[in-house]
């Protein structure tokens, strides 16, 4: 298993929505990740966690562009609306562990339409990955990032965005799921783990 090394936090703060992220946060993420060596045997992993609606997809997406590196999503793997705790376990049997051996990975996907496994995705072995969604970084996925990255903003701000985006009907299912941040993430520390740590509140 790979073992921890010291951690350096930045707090940077991003306008929002944020559709072309802060370019410093993003040259710091960079030069972070040249100074660490790989962790998921010899690929560089990627971790962009933090709750939901605090612009995690738009600064991994900014990040894997400047990169050039594929970007897995965390919502492939979670199953359903309660499935926050499992997904980090789903996360590294399925891809981090495979990777670390040299292979490719396989997932399956969850179908958000009929709550139920999807196709089998396969994931070719790559030296850099960047994976984006809450808990990529949380108990057995953590030890396998290079770089740890927080994204956070204002609670009220990041449910008005998810809000805006998915409609007032799936306002339950957020509550749902920020019950769940917050047990996941605090029994975790995810945040006092993370490399750098942005704020995208305005």
């Amino acid at each position: 298993m790979p073992t921890l090394g010291p951690h350096l936090e930045l707090t940077l703060v991003l306008r929002p929505p944020a559709p072309n992220p802060d370019a410093l946060a993003l040259a710091d993420a960079v030069a972070l990740l040249g100074r660490r060596p790989p962790r998921c045997g010899r690929v560089r992993i990627v971790a962009v966690d933090g709750p939901s609606g605090s612009g995690k997809t738009t600064f991994a997406a900014a990040l894997a562009d400047a990169l050039g590196a594929p970007t897995l999503h965390m919502d492939d793997l979670f199953p359903g609306w309660d499935g926050l705790a499992a997904a980090p376990g789903l996360l590294t049997t399925q891809v981090l562990e495979p990777l670390a051996r040299g292979e490719h990975a396989a997932y399956r996907r969850w179908d958000w339409l009929t709550s139920g496994w999807g196709e089998r995705v396969t994931l070719a072995w790559t030296d850099l990955l960047v994976i984006e969604g809450c808990g990529c970084s949380v108990g057995p996925a953590a030890p396998y990032a290079a770089v740890r990255i927080w994204v956070e903003a204002d609670p009220h701000v990041r449910i008005a965005r998810g809000i805006a985006r998915d409609g007032e009907a799936f306002r339950p299912h957020w509550e749902r799921w920020a019950r769940q941040e917050v047990e996941v993430f605090d029994a975790d520390g995810t945040r006092a783990r993370a490399d750098l740590v942005l704020d995208t509140t305005s």
